[in-house]
């Protein structure tokens, strides 16, 4: 018999199925009130990724954090200091020499934020920036700074940011992950970089790879989508009949949910890759080929769709962890140019996109690095610069924050803050307010303590909040 055909003729549901196994005693009288409970809407165990209300009123909704791996140089983007062209070859700490940026530095915007020409499409985009040029992170190497940019923590495993903003908020669409990460290749720290950790672990994010099959395995094995529906809901009902008899597994319950996720994504995930129906003016803001799957330009443009349907935590990941490919520019500054290059136009569409529709109000787009890079150089006339991680610039727009604005200031050379600190603990303190989340209330029991994203630290920057 064709399964498929005898089960469009008979026009079969789940609650029709439940009673055809009533009738034929497969099932326990117990088992069969309560799938029929289930099937009419009555209360079952509570959904761990339901939407929750904020702790005060939101000014974003979502997040689109733009991560570039490797430590993306201030002194060559967006903290412009003169004396760095004037004083370049002098020496400093140690005999050290200042070495001038390899760019110039322009005003844009009504506001006259300066920014290099490393990225002059971004740079039409500053009065909807807010530019943070006195980040600080705790530590110098690209594993732990890595880390601490997006866990808090750059000595111990934490969990992710992007799992504290889905363990606070929970998710609007049930059909898509809560946190989505779309990323080309690992970057350093690899897979815990949306590690949920001891947040229960429907809570990590679903790593993204571009390409013409972002998400491997995603058509159904059922020969229809009405018995692979039937299939999960009896898989469920098991399943958490098996949970309620365990006080507390949140693997299992975890293992549960992506079920439930997974066959939401087979009915969703498609059309969200699929970006045949956008206009050939939205490719060409992003400088995205029609059919292309690969690139930042897709990532980009994939983020604003996720964001549209109500996804909470999207990241970017521009590159990953080889050296060669990223911006850890020790040998050769020059190297940043196709970088940038990669990232300038998709981010500034981004934002004139979110803009255009209405979506940048309530989208917080944030980019950042790990750490900055030194504004000299061991040698006289080096190429390259190393690690900073005591002054780096970030910028935030959109999601509630004051654009064309400049916050913070380094040293006339941008080797130390200068001005209004930013540590990362209060980078990510504002970023949760911004979602309507108070950073110290945001907390998790784990090993007898209260554990939250920002340890026992941070402070909102409360002068970049519109």
């Amino acid at each position: 018999m064709n399964h498929s055909n005898y089960h469009s003729n008979c026009g079969c549901s789940r609650r029709q199925a439940v009673r055809s196994l009533v009738g034929g005693s497969l099932l326990l009288p117990g088992i069969i009130a309560d799938l029929l409970a289930a099937e009419e809407g009555k209360p079952t165990l509570a959904d761990p990724l339901a939407p929750k209300p904020p702790h005060f009123p939101a000014r974003a909704k979502r997040v689109i954090f733009c991560y570039m791996t490797g430590g993306a140089s201030h002194v060559d983007s967006f903290d412009y200091k003169s004396k760095l062209f004037t004083d370049h070859g002098k020496t400093v700490k140690e005999g050290k020499y200042l070495s001038r940026p390899k760019w110039d530095f322009k005003p844009h915007g009504q506001c006259g934020t300066e920014v290099s020409e490393l990225f002059p499409q971004i740079a039409e985009c500053v009065d909807d920036l807010c530019v943070i040029r006195s980040m600080k992170t705790d530590h110098g190497d690209h594993f732990e700074a890595t880390l601490g940019i997006h866990t808090g923590s750059v000595t111990f495993t934490r969990p992710s940011i992007g799992s504290w903003v889905s363990y606070g908020l929970g998710t609007v669409n049930q059909n898509l992950p809560s946190f989505v990460v779309l990323a080309p290749e690992l970057p350093y720290a690899g897979g815990q970089v949306w590690a949920s950790d001891f947040l229960p672990a429907c809570h990590q994010g679903t790593r993204i790879v571009p390409g013409p099959e972002p998400i491997p395995n995603m058509t159904r094995r059922s020969v229809s989508p009405e018995i692979q529906e039937m299939e999960l809901g009896l898989l469920e009902f098991f399943n958490r009949r098996h949970l309620e008899r365990r006080e507390s597994d949140p693997e299992l319950a975890a293992r549960i949910k992506s079920f439930e996720t997974a066959f939401g994504m087979q009915q969703e995930a498609p059309e969200v890759f699929d970006l045949s129906k956008e206009s050939d003016a939205t490719l060409k803001l992003y400088g995205l080929e029609r059919g292309s799957t690969q690139g930042f330009a897709w990532q980009c443009l994939v983020a604003r769709r996720l964001a549209e349907r109500g996804v909470r935590f999207i990241e970017l990941i521009d590159s990953g962890s080889s050296s060669a490919k990223n911006w850890d520019a020790h040998g050769d500054m020059q190297t940043h140019l196709p970088l940038a290059q990669n990232v300038d136009q998709p981010l500034a569409a981004l934002i004139r996109d979110l803009q255009s529709r209405g979506m940048l109000k309530e989208t917080l787009v944030v980019w950042t690095t790990e750490f900055g890079r030194t504004p000299y150089t061991e040698k006289l006339n080096a190429k390259g610069r190393e690690h900073h991680a005591k002054a780096y610039s970030s910028w935030l727009a959109g999601g509630g924050v004051k654009g064309g604005t400049t916050y913070g200031a380094s040293d006339e050379y941008g080797i130390e803050v200068a001005e209004n600190l930013v540590h990362i603990h209060d980078f990510h303190a504002t970023i949760l307010h911004l979602l309507g989340l108070d950073h110290k209330r945001l907390t998790f029991r784990h090993a007898g303590r209260d554990f939250r994203l920002t340890d026992v630290h941070g402070n909102v920057i409360e002068a970049i909040l519109a």
